[in-house]
């Protein structure tokens, strides 16, 4: 744990290859899609795969994390960069499971500093609701306090009740960037000690949830669709379910191994089903349902990921003046057709 990290690699998947990318590169982290086990193991050994490659791991002397469903499911993860890449319009989420946590912070801040503390907080991602970011709102107020021994007052002297004309600030922020925001708000107040409020909201924000659906503008046949995504995700083939002329106007994706959500596109009446790991009962269930398929595999669906997750991270960990680095390792399909 105490392990000092300046350079992390992003990968999708934790193999040997992300390895000695990761010793090639200089990296003490590895940030991965993919667990690095997928099932319960009853006993490692260093002459199976799984105990090799943990081996190699220890050997390195690298930190390994991984962020799998949670990642898919989350705002600008998974499933929102494949319906973005694919120019989805009006996205929804396909199989909703909850919504995000949000938060509403109340600050106290003296007149004048007020527009500091704000902007301090807007820029961190707070104060957004729908279509509208810097929403905020304020009262004013009379606010008191006694500095003690050892204190530092910003306005006011020790040992003496100071009632000092302040304004009630309030905004919502979402769970994700709740640390941020705190953060630039310190940082923006001028008193010593901050005097805040912090509740958890029951209405929630986002919805959270698996898969996308969405608006194909303008409408196209399953096999123009077919071209676009192959086009779109940079792959040399496709597989397709259904009739190549069929229109298509409603879009649902999934990242990675979608099948399970087939249903869920039904239910919400796509008219095509973009995933990866298409299994043929699957795609003989959509051939009845009317619903055309474009496996696009798993790696295909899923590979944007790593340049924006690392994207991402870099920009928080820059924000946070960390000095850490992020670098890419990117891997190639393991499927080869014939």
């Amino acid at each position: 744990p105490g392990q000092r990290v300046e350079r992390v690699l992003v990968a999708l998947d934790v193999d040997s290859t992300t390895v000695a990318a990761a010793r090639e590169k200089g990296a003490q982290m590895v940030v991965a899609h993919h667990p690095l086990i997928f099932h319960p193991l009853k006993s490692l050994s260093w002459d199976q795969p799984e105990g090799a490659l943990v081996t190699k791991i220890i050997q390195a002397s690298l930190a390994v994390y991984c962020a799998h469903t949670n990642l898919d499911q989350a705002p600008g993860g998974t499933d929102d960069l494949l319906a973005g890449q694919l120019e989805l319009q009006g996205v929804d989420v396909l199989k909703p499971a909850g919504r995000e946590d949000i938060y509403k912070i109340v600050v106290f801040v003296p007149q004048g500093y007020e527009d500091a503390v704000r902007d301090a907080m807007t820029s961190a991602g707070a104060g957004w609701i729908g279509n509208y970011s810097h929403c905020t709102f304020q009262t004013t107020g009379t606010g008191t306090f006694k500095p003690l021994a050892g204190s530092n007052p910003f306005i006011g002297s020790q040992g003496e009740m100071e009632r000092v004309a302040e304004l009630r600030l309030e905004t919502v922020v979402p769970r994700g960037v709740l640390s941020s925001v705190l953060e630039a708000m310190f940082q923006a107040h001028p008193y010593e000690e901050v005097a805040y409020d912090l509740y958890r909201l029951e209405r929630g924000g986002k919805k959270l949830g698996f898969g996308r659906i969405g608006q194909l503008n303008p409408p196209l046949t399953l096999s123009e669709l077919a071209l676009r995504v192959k086009e779109k995700l940079g792959l040399a083939h496709v597989r397709v379910v259904g009739n190549p002329e069929q229109r298509v106007l409603r879009a649902a994706v999934c990242g990675g191994s979608g099948g399970s959500f087939l249903r869920d596109a039904i239910k919400q009446k796509a008219h095509v089903f973009i995933t990866g790991d298409v299994k043929y009962h699957d795609a003989a269930l959509a051939m009845e349902a009317g619903i055309g398929i474009i496996d696009a595999g798993h790696w295909g669906t899923e590979k944007m990921l790593v340049s924006a997750l690392a994207e991402y991270l870099q920009e928080e960990l820059a924000a946070r003046q960390a000095g850490v680095e992020v670098v890419c390792h990117h891997t190639r399909e393991l499927f080869q057709v014939i």
